[in-house]
């Protein structure tokens, strides 16, 4: 149990933080919607007081946003293979691009798609 007394200590600490932060910021932060708070952040979306008005947001942003994530999410898994590369063999180079073939497919799928136009 002693092991795990610096874990439980951090958690705690970690916890504390962020319940203090909410709490401040609770309470030194402004109160009333302005300008700057109110304006489009980036993905170019109109605020609107009132979301629920029926409205539908535009799917694209959100498209993006996957498509980095599965094309980084491939990125991370290169950087391993690419390490241990004399260690892995021939095993490693077989898996490694089969594993470049079906996200190869997935871009081009995409591409033809038209997915990665902006209009």
């Amino acid at each position: 149990m002693n092991q795990y007394v610096p874990i439980l200590v951090l958690g705690a600490i970690a916890a504390a933080f962020a319940v203090f932060s909410v709490g401040v910021a609770r309470f030194v932060g402004p109160r009333q919607d302005n300008r700057a708070k109110l304006s489009a952040y980036e993905c170019g979306i109109e605020p609107s007081p009132h979301p629920s008005e029926g409205a539908r947001f535009p799917i694209k942003f959100y498209l993006t946003a996957m498509l980095f994530i599965v094309f980084d999410i491939e990125i991370v898994f290169l950087y391993p293979w690419a390490v241990h590369l004399d260690a892995l063999g021939t095993f490693g180079l077989i898996a490694m691009v089969l594993f470049l073939v079906n996200v190869t497919v997935a871009y081009a799928y995409e591409w033809r798609r038209g997915g990665l136009t902006w209009d």
